[in-house]
């Protein structure tokens, strides 16, 4: 970390320190949302701190303590501009560097991190880098640049696919496609410890840092498709190949699953595979035998009808208890629109899918029970006010204002709601859930408002995939016009760098620069920096504001409505089913040799 501090006042003396605790550890496999931790002896190394772990003095306490593992090191350390250590501290935790500065003088440093396991030299890397500040980021930087550059460059050196160029003159657009896009490219690991030779992060930098969510993952599930298909069909497999209603994602360590079922799984797998499938083109992986002869294509008609053995003396499905769903609000719990909706497109879906693998028998009953469901769904809407009710073991209707029944009907099965109920919907989310530059994912007209301040899914903020996806059923069922108006506040978003887990409303915590705050991790937010489905904003772009449709059965069509966003945009070199198109404002073609 390169380190600049200028004195604009008369002279004066700069103390900067840092103060330093590794607690370095050597643990597989992490399944927790913290990582492990183990107590650790700080001693001077030259002007450098070294951290090794040890045993806890006898009688301390130390929550989280491992037993030490030899000869894991971190060294830590200030050099100044000439790479010359710098050490003012006489406290084994704290670096620091006292200089005099005259008016308008820079100290220049930087602040050095290495970690080493058995047998590496982490001082020599130290060296090395103290040596060359400048040109270790600016190595970084390039391979950055590079790496971005890939995301577009078909036949690219990194991933083996890519996502197409986006042409426009709206500036709020390109900001939100290009932050989706960075987001997911910020979660791509390649550490020799992994089970694979790639995966994708969820979370970063402080929980769960080795787990992948398979909601998550879902939510930017085009981008992965798009972009980095190889991948995704390996971790398509993994998830087959554990019970996905065991846990919410696997850790990339041993490739063991982590953390309870999620009640989205089902409809997230069948999302995974339909993108996967429709963007490829490769049909055949519906025909992959997985576990004892069964294949990728049995699991999605599995998965679609998952929901009926979770009926619970109702025709919906019963999705179980806060933990299963949104965590922190109370009520959303049970009988919810939102994934009973979308068990209405995983049928249909997986019957589409069904043809195309050349089995359509069943196709139609599945058709069928998907209609037969709709009605059933539409008895927890509350008419004239736009959002549902959530149905709980008692029969008792529990008015639940949130956006995930707001943006996963809307996205699902928009085309089967009456004119009136989409129109009021629309109203309820300008009303109640948009802001000037993020939203709320609940109501603060909610009861369940004073349950909890965690702002990924309450009253004072939302998850980064809630504004995207809100956007996206917003359109769907006839309010681009409300988006448009939104996309320039959205954008002031992206100045904090990738979509963080939460972001807060504005009138809970001061804008940056206009844009919604990031939540913080402590007590009792809980909200890591940054999180993987800033895909969604990427989806957003694609097949809501250019329509673009791939449908499971192969075809490819657009219904865009640019004319609310930039009638002049267009999208380049967009590979579906081993066709590159481009889509304009006139719709999708193949593109020109």
């Amino acid at each position: 970390m390169r380190i600049e501090v200028t004195n604009e006042g008369g002279e004066r003396e700069l103390e900067l320190g840092a103060w330093v605790d590794a607690q370095v550890v050597k643990s597989v496999p992490w399944r927790r949302a913290e990582p492990p931790r183990g107590y650790t002896v700080q001693e001077r190394d030259g002007a450098r701190r070294r951290a090794r772990p040890a045993s806890p003095p006898k009688g301390m306490a130390f929550h989280g303590s491992l037993e030490p593992t030899a000869q894991v090191t971190a060294l830590q350390g200030l050099v100044d501009a000439s790479g010359t250590g710098v050490d003012a501290s006489d406290d084994d935790r704290i670096v620091a560097v006292r200089a005099v500065l005259g008016a308008g003088e820079t100290w220049v440093g930087a602040f050095i991190v290495v970690v080493g396991d058995e047998g590496h030299d982490v001082a020599s890397s130290f060296d090395a880098l103290a040596a060359d500040v400048d040109g270790a980021i600016a190595a970084s930087e390039e391979m950055w640049n590079r790496e971005l550059a890939d995301l577009f460059t078909p036949g690219g050196d990194v991933t083996s696919g890519a996502l197409p160029l986006l042409e426009t003159s709206n500036d709020a657009l390109r900001q939100l496609y290009w932050w989706g896009a960075m987001g997911v490219l910020w979660f791509r690991r390649e550490n020799p410890a992994g089970v694979r030779s790639r995966h994708y992060d969820t979370l970063m930098p402080r929980y769960w840092q080795t787990t992948t969510f398979i909601w998550d993952y879902s939510l930017s599930s085009l981008v992965h498709a798009l972009n980095d298909p190889e991948e995704m069909r390996e971790q398509i497999l993994h998830w087959i190949g554990l019970d996905i209603n065991e846990h919410f994602g696997t850790e990339w360590l041993t490739g063991g699953p982590a953390g309870n079922w999620y009640s989205v799984n089902q409809y997230a797998m069948v999302r995974l595979v339909t993108d996967y499938v429709t963007v490829t083109g490769d049909a055949g992986f519906l025909d992959e035998p997985v576990d004892g002869g069964r294949t990728v294509g049995d699991h999605v008609r599995e998965w679609a009808l998952a929901w009926q053995d979770k009926r619970v003396g109702s025709p919906l499905a019963d999705y179980g208890e806060i933990d299963n769903l949104l965590e922190c609000v109370s009520t959303y719990v049970h009988e919810v629109a939102s994934l009973n909706a979308a068990n209405v497109w995983c049928m249909r879906t997986a019957a589409a899918l069904s043809r195309r693998q050349g089995q359509p028998g069943g196709a139609d009953e599945l058709e069928r029970l998907a209609d037969e469901l709709v009605p059933e769904i539409l008895k927890l809407y509350r008419p004239g006010e736009g959002f549902f009710n959530a149905r709980h073991p008692d029969g008792t209707l529990v008015p639940v204002r949130h956006c995930y029944d707001f943006s996963t009907v809307g996205t699902t099965i928009p085309q089967d709601l009456p004119g009136e109920t989409r129109a009021e919907m629309v109203r309820f989310f300008v009303d109640h859930l948009r802001t000037p530059s993020w939203m709320r994912a609940l109501s603060a007209c909610d009861a369940n408002a004073g349950f909890s301040v965690r702002p990924d899914h309450q009253w004072n903020g939302a998850y980064p995939a809630w504004p995207a996806d809100s956007a996206r059923a917003a359109i769907q069922l006839g309010g681009a016009d409300a988006v448009a108006a939104w996309l320039p506040g959205l954008a002031r978003t992206t100045r904090q760098g990738p979509p963080g887990q939460a972001h807060f409303v504005e009138e809970v915590v001061e804008p940056i620069e206009g844009g919604a705050r990031k939540a913080p991790g402590q007590w009792p937010y809980l909200i890591d920096w940054a999180c993987s489905s800033a895909g969604a904003w990427c989806e957003l772009v694609i097949e809501s504001l250019f329509g673009v449709h791939a449908h499971p059965d192969g075809a490819v069509t657009a219904n865009p409505v640019l004319e609310y966003f930039d009638p002049t945009a267009r999208l380049r070199g967009l590979r579906l089913g081993g066709v590159t198109y481009d889509v304009d404002a006139d719709g999708v073609r193949a593109a020109a040799p």
